[in-house]
């Protein structure tokens, strides 16, 4: 039963668990694990689980369902195959007999898998507001005034795009028009190191953390070869002469998720759980990154727990879902999230059950939702971007 109490134009005062909700307030003696205050509340319909099932297996082999592994388990439960969002968007061009591609992950990633994909399939994303942060923080209005800011420093003859995976499609498309590649998180090293052999400046879309990451820990670059280039500012902050000067331009871009991990939580949980590895992704902020014992993909992440010691503790600077399942999935070893208040992927939770559930059932009955496609042009220059990555030795 639930009461009510009447305030007589007094605010009532909010309890401490919806401050927390509500992102207002933090919990400082929250336990440090895998679980997070105020979690996804379960599916309303009890239902849905057996509805997609249904949906599923009308479809068949007609339907082919990717999962990206920042995901909610109730999604994972019904993908084909997991994986980040470049192997992902590989596995759906492997399927060439699956007329739908329904992807569980975010915008820019079934953009990539329209791209890669045939023109008989079609890429379906059950929620559209699904976007990335990241991916949002470079327009292509934007890097076109970069490169005019590049023009007249007289750098862009000299400069080759290198785009993160974790980009829209203009901006691929833009970065392969101007004879640069894409790179992932995996191969960020030998993306770059192309990249100098074909000119000597390098512009880093949109993930600054991943460029810079890179270039200092893995090249041998210093902090000094780095500038930021602010879209928001007049010539992005920087002069003729520090554009001349430097060796990375890096886009002011970051993930809302990575990008909050700071020192203090490396050090608290080292105090806190002697012994303990901490493993982060490179997205995560320079300070983090040099401060931690292991830097991967998330697919090294995932690898690197497979083959961890029994009785071995880890703290995982990643996206929570990710680092629920590795703690479910190795109960032998001490798995918890790096920090107390950073919670899951807002716009990868978008994709729930009832939302997939909705995409099937549309599908079997004929009906194709939500549609994901790239104009010819685009997918052209994005596509010869995503080449010269594929080519990559």
């Amino acid at each position: 039963m639930t009461t009510t109490t009447e305030t007589h134009g007094v605010d009532p005062t909010p309890s401490p668990l919806a401050l927390l909700l509500l992102g207002r307030e933090a919990d400082p003696n929250s336990e440090r694990g895998v679980e997070c205050p105020g979690d996804l509340p379960a599916a309303s319909d009890p239902d849905l689980v057996a509805r997609a099932r249904a949906a599923k297996e009308k479809l068949g082999d007609r339907v082919f369902i990717l999962g990206h592994h920042y995901q909610r388990d109730e999604v994972i439960e019904f993908a084909d195959v997991t994986g980040d969002s470049f192997k992902l968007a590989r596995d759906a061009a492997a399927r060439p007999e699956a007329e739908y591609i329904v992807f569980c992950g975010v915008h820019f990633m079934a953009e990539s898998a329209d791209i890669l994909t045939s023109e008989r399939q079609q890429v379906v994303l059950p929620d559209l507001a699904a976007g990335c942060s990241m991916a949002d923080m470079a327009t292509a209005e934007q890097v076109a005034e970069c490169w005019d800011v590049l023009t007249d420093a007289g750098v862009a003859d000299v400069t080759v795009p290198v785009s993160y995976m974790n980009s829209s499609a203009d901006i691929k498309a833009f970065t392969g028009k101007h004879g640069g590649t894409i790179c992932t998180s995996s191969n960020a090293k030998r993306a770059l190191e192309w990249a100098f052999e074909q000119g000597q400046k390098v512009l880093f879309l949109p993930d600054q953390h991943l460029g810079r990451n890179t270039a200092v820990l893995e090249m041998g670059f210093s902090l000094e070869d780095c500038v930021l280039y602010n879209p928001h500012k007049p010539n992005g902050g920087l002069t003729a002469e520090q554009l001349r000067d430097a060796k990375m331009i890096l886009w002011r871009g970051h993930c809302s998720v990575h990008g909050r991990f700071n020192l203090d939580s490396v050090n608290e949980v080292r105090e806190r759980i002697p012994g303990v590895n901490v493993l982060v992704h490179p997205e995560c902020r320079h300070e983090v990154v040099t401060a931690a014992d292991q830097v991967g993909s998330t697919e090294y992440i995932i690898k690197a727990l497979d083959a961890a010691e029994p009785g071995s503790k880890w703290a995982i600077g990643t996206e929570l879902n990710l680092v629920r399942r590795l703690a479910k999935a190795h109960p032998d070893k001490e798995v918890v999230f790096l920090d107390r208040t950073v919670c899951f992927c807002s716009t990868m939770n978008r994709i729930d059950l009832p939302h997939l559930v909705w995409a099937l059932e549309s599908l079997a009955e004929g009906r194709v939702p939500n549609v994901i496609t790239v104009d010819a042009e685009t997918e052209k220059y994005a596509k010869a971007a995503l080449d010269r990555m594929l080519a990559l030795p």
